[in-house]
């Protein structure tokens, strides 16, 4: 940690302090100078269930009922109503606090509104206000753990933005005094009181990754929407951060430098909701936002398979901004390439969106819909992407409906000092067939809690990369910290009529002495994938190396012979690997001791799955030879 990091906790932790004895002299009165203009569409007719549940985690949360703001339903403990700051959230002694989180984020209030804007239900609205005041009454401000993190506290500001255009808040002011009443003497003070914490608390130094991305967004949007008295100030800070993040935190062209594929679709949202506003409230970003928002959706368009899926790598919470119904836009990266399409009327981005969901009504309305629809329907092939700033190679071979998709990761551990999100993956690869995983990335299924599953997921064995002694490539600090990161460098790159040859090393292992050093050469011919592990060793000790191969849990696999095996998918091509002979491979799958063959599809969600696991020990420098044949 920098010196002036340090010097910022120290002051960090002394208004902490003064918050702690002066929290109640922190109450908004909640006035505004004028009625919000309308920003959003409420959607047409749509079909929807009419039931009062939400899914956390694959856990049911039913919001007809008293709703324990504190408890974590899936261990079913609470977290103490003390200072917000003092309440350990990273030990798992008060349970998970992602879970906690996740229905503080009030995003099923969204769903509530939407059915109410279809059937004008007053049933609806008086369950919206039950739980706006239960919320606001067993959460008093810097009381429980629902004020501890900054990023909530903003996902829920854009929630209620959203919330008051669905149920179109200011005709509700005009015609129903109870309402009114409501507005004015709760929500409007309490949505105050969230736009000062999320001033007051902004994420610096290494922490101002994906966190400072939401408070500026939050910021902003509130103080675009809501003409508060801070409104102004709130405005002028958003924005200010999200002009500078946007190019910050992405490389030139558009690759989050988090490392961590899921968290592009929710950081993107972000930087969508908050340009759509400027440009609706006369506070245009600048170009060169709008050029760098357009890269983003470029990199997504090309992440994505034939199919839409887009490949693992880093962390992976579930996470997002806006969640209708649900699984309504459990893709939500297709439905930011719908977004992209209207914004940027380009019928490539369309290719992959497909669909004006729900999200997108809400975001463009019946003429965004029209928009969408009027734009051709091409048959654009998606050739190779060799992102060499970035360090991901998107190797692609497509004809018709089958594609050859391999994805070569030579990037940096990633973002800041800590790496927050990124996993310890360097020279690792994904590959996907006519649009089905096969090898893949095996997800991140925990945080804070059940520390050796993170350690696990996190670690290098849980990558198809070369493990040295049993070591990550760096050293895991915490939960989302690493220490003594490795560098990557990209040692060649060749794309040519029959070939497309990377190559990478990194020195995550010098600590040991023994540098990787490894080559993917893909023949278009013949469709052949071939890679090449150099390890160069400086010392004549014996070192242990392992190298696994982890396969999606719909891959059916069988062992051919010691070192040769075939995978395949139902009605798609086969796949058979060839491993160098120097190795000794096995099948595993669901090992406890040690954690090995495991895949997590979702958050706090993991499954057996099969890995091809190949160990050996030797002295001396050598080299590895891998075959990849698709059939």
């Amino acid at each position: 940690m920098s010196v002036p990091e340090l010097f910022y906790r120290v002051i960090e932790t002394f208004k902490k302090n003064i918050d702690k004895r002066n929290k109640t002299n922190y109450l908004p009165k909640g006035v505004i100078s004028n009625y919000p203009k309308s920003l959003l569409h409420v959607p047409g007719e749509f079909e929807f269930v009419n039931t009062s549940t939400y899914s956390i985690f694959g856990n049911i949360l039913r919001y007809d009922d008293s709703i324990n703001w504190h408890r974590d339903l899936i261990n079913e403990t609470d977290f103490p109503l003390v200072f917000s700051f003092s309440i350990d959230t990273r030990s798992g002694r008060n349970g998970n606090v992602k879970v906690v989180w996740e229905v503080n984020r009030l995003q099923f209030l969204t769903d509530i509104c939407l059915k109410y804007s279809q059937t004008k239900d007053s049933g609806y609205l008086n369950q919206f206000i039950s739980i706006i005041n239960s919320w606001k009454q067993a959460n008093p401000y810097l009381i429980g753990v629902n004020w501890y993190s900054n990023i909530e506290v903003n996902i829920r500001i854009i929630n209620w933005f959203v919330c008051w255009e669905l149920l179109e808040v200011n005709v509700l002011l005009e015609t129903n005094a109870e309402f009114k009443k409501f507005v004015e003497e709760s929500w409007l003070p309490l949505i105050e009181l969230h736009g000062f914490h999320a001033f007051r608390y902004e994420s610096k130094y290494s922490s101002s990754n994906n966190h400072l991305i939401a408070e500026a967004s939050g910021l902003f949007i509130a103080g675009s929407y809501w003409s508060f008295e801070n409104s102004p100030r709130w405005i002028k800070k958003g924005k200010k951060i999200l002009e500078r993040e946007i190019i910050k935190q992405h490389s030139k062209n558009g690759i989050n430098k988090e490392e961590a594929s899921e968290y592009i679709q929710f950081i993107t949202d972000f930087f969508l909701i908050a340009f759509l506003v400027g440009e609706r409230t006369g506070n245009e970003f600048s170009l060169n936002y709008k050029e760098t928002l357009k890269k983003i959706f470029s990199y997504i368009l090309h992440l994505m398979d034939i199919s839409g899926h887009v490949p693992y790598y880093g962390d992976d919470d579930d996470g997002k901004v806006l969640s209708f119904f649900g699984n309504e836009t459990q893709n939500n990266f297709q439905s930011l390439l719908t977004s992209a399409s209207i914004l940027f009327d380009k019928s490539h981005f369309k290719t992959k969106g497909k669909v004006f969901d729900l999200k997108n009504r809400v975001l463009f309305g019946q003429q965004g819909e029209t928009k969408f629809n009027n734009l051709p329907v091409k048959n654009v092939e998606f050739e190779s992407k060799l992102y060499e700033e970035g360090g991901h190679f998107l190797i692609k071979k497509r004809d018709d409906q089958k594609e050859i998709y391999l994805h070569v990761d030579v990037a940096p551990l990633g973002y800041l000092s800590i790496a927050a999100h990124g996993h310890a993956d360097a020279l690792s690869f994904f590959l996907h067939v006519d649009g089905r995983p096969y090898i893949v990335d095996p997800g991140t299924f925990t945080y804070h809690t059940q520390p050796m599953w993170r350690a696990y997921f996190k670690g290098t064995l849980a990558h198809n990369t070369l493990r040295v002694d049993g070591m990550d490539q760096a050293t895991i600090g915490g939960p989302s910290l690493w220490l003594d990161n490795y560098e990557v460098s990209k040692l060649e790159v060749i794309d040519d009529e029959i070939m497309i040859k990377i190559k990478g090393s990194h020195n995550g292992y010098n600590k040991l002495g023994v540098k990787h050093l490894r080559s993917y050469t893909f023949d278009k011919m013949n469709d052949i994938i071939k890679i090449d592990d150099e390890i160069l060793v400086n010392d004549n000790r014996p070192h242990v190396y392992e190298l696994p191969l982890h396969l999606h849990p719909e891959i059916d696999c069988k062992q051919l012979s010691q070192n040769e095996f075939s995978i395949s998918h139902t009605g798609k091509r086969k796949v058979t690997i060839v491993l160098d002979d120097q190795l000794n491979s096995t099948l595993v799958s669901g090992s406890k001791d040690p954690l090995l063959g495991w895949y997590s599809p979702s958050f706090l969600q993991k499954q057996p799955t099969s890995v091809i696991y190949c160990k050996m020990e030797t002295t001396g420098s050598f080299s590895l030879k891998t075959e990849i044949r698709i059939r």
